[in-house]
């Protein structure tokens, strides 16, 4: 059986912070590292593209993530200081190492942070996520500025992850780094 779309989404904003990480080290811009984070996690869940797992899906994500930035890179045309190709294989293939599937105990955790969250972080995450809506798209749709919601998105992951953390740490689950 293949993952749902909010499986999915739960694994990616799990390695959300690893995903950028990957997008980063290509583009060296932290807003377009997370822009890339972004699209992939909507490739991931409107694309015809399904994932039996989710060890799958992140080294689906880890690929496109840096593809997303090789693209990024060519259409801003920027002089950026990008490391060799053999060295991100190498990155890459650390990343999924560490991509062990988590058990389900933080799949849970999150579902029950994200039903936790107030009322106007989850209407943000489905417009941007679920919705499909770009970063210009939901700051019109909420009536607020660009830049606000890349903060507002980057506190909310913030707090989703702590989140998870502090229910792992109660559980007695693993509360490694997301």
């Amino acid at each position: 059986m293949n993952l749902d779309e909010s499986a999915i989404l739960h694994a990616l904003m799990q390695a959300r912070t690893r995903l950028s990480a990957a997008a980063w080290v290509v583009v060296r811009d932290a807003h377009a590292a997370e822009d890339i984070f972004q699209n992939v996690a909507l490739k991931a869940m409107t694309r015809d593209v399904s994932f039996p797992n989710e060890g799958m899906l992140l080294s689906w994500a880890f690929i496109t993530a840096r593809r997303e930035g090789i693209d990024w890179l060519r259409r801003n045309r920027r002089e950026v200081v990008s490391l060799e190709e053999d060295v991100l294989d190498l990155l890459e293939q650390e990343w999924q190492r560490d991509n062990a599937a988590p058990d389900g105990s933080r799949v849970e955790a999150l579902q029950d942070c994200l039903a936790a969250a107030p009322e106007p972080a989850r209407r943000l995450l489905k417009l941007r996520y679920y919705e499909g809506c770009s970063c210009e798209e939901v700051a019109t749709q909420l009536g607020v500025g660009l830049n606000a919601v890349y903060k507002r998105l980057s506190r909310l992951h913030e707090s989703l992850k702590d989140c998870v953390e502090g229910k792992l740490r109660q559980t007695g689950g693993t509360g490694g780094s997301a």
